[in-house]
């Protein structure tokens, strides 16, 4: 990523450039991320084709002021934070559900080494707002909740959010190409959460607001939570441009199916 690419990408964050690449400066940048670019699906609804490489990602979250899930946003900040100096390592993870953990390669998340090692992940929807040191073993308290990181017998961390398994994290680096066949079983699959329904949600001050197909939904901070059913496709892609900051030239497919 070249000087150019990296100031328009602070400027679509909201940040100017570091002084030094320490953790203040991460800890600003992981807030801003998720407070100014969305976690969507929406592409996957609109037909779009998002190729797993840096420039179309650049393209698509910077240029046309989009956001985008775990392998687009965190793929794209990885560029970024190596440009600006930090040293960073793509980690494969497996998401924790119903049925346990899922595949390999179900997540990308980001591993920043300073003085410690930190989990850096802006496109998991609802996460910490601030990094995670790696290597703590006690309760580590943040706005999105509190959070607790445990090794497991065969050398891979498992992250808790509020007491419940969230994800379990490989510690083998990777590199952006590794995740080419989980992102396209993710855009294409039936069986993928994100085939589903169009969503997108982003961070407020006062905690979070989603657009899931035509309901818009808010939750504040201690829990509250408001929804409202949009009534036709002009409430809906005003909602994206006031909510989001995205402007679209279509409201995204099935959103009548949520």
């Amino acid at each position: 990523m070249n000087e150019v690419s990296v100031t328009a990408h602070l400027e679509r964050i909201g940040l100017p450039h570091p002084d030094r690449p320490d953790l203040d400066y991460l800890r600003r940048l992981h807030s801003r991320h998720l407070h100014a670019v969305p976690f969507e699906n929406l592409s996957i609804h609109l037909g779009e084709d998002v190729p797993l490489n840096e420039d179309a990602l650049f393209d698509k979250i910077v240029t046309r002021r989009r956001g985008g899930y775990c392998y687009e946003l965190n793929g794209l900040l990885a560029a970024l934070l190596r440009a600006l100096g930090y040293q960073v390592s793509l980690l494969a993870v497996r998401v924790h559900g119903d049925n346990g953990f899922s595949p390999p390669f179900d997540h990308l998340a980001l591993r920043v080494d300073l003085d410690e090692p930190w989990l850096v992940d802006v496109g998991f929807g609802r996460h910490s707002e601030f990094p995670l040191r790696l290597d703590y073993r006690d309760e580590q308290k943040d706005p999105g909740g509190v959070f607790r990181i445990e090794a497991t017998p065969d050398g891979d961390l498992d992250v808790y959010r509020d007491g419940t398994p969230a994800y379990r994290i490989e510690q083998r680096p990777r590199e952006l190409a590794d995740f080419t066949i989980a992102h396209g079983f993710q855009r294409f699959s039936p069986t993928s959460h994100f085939t589903r329904s169009p969503f997108c949600t982003i961070l407020t001050d006062d905690g979070m607001i989603t657009l899931a197909g035509r309901k818009l939904i808010t939750t504040t901070q201690d829990g509250v939570r408001t929804e409202e059913t949009l009534e036709d496709d002009a409430q809906v892609l005003a909602a994206y441009r006031t909510h989001f900051g995205l402007t679209l030239a279509r409201v995204p497919d099935h959103s009548q199916d949520v």
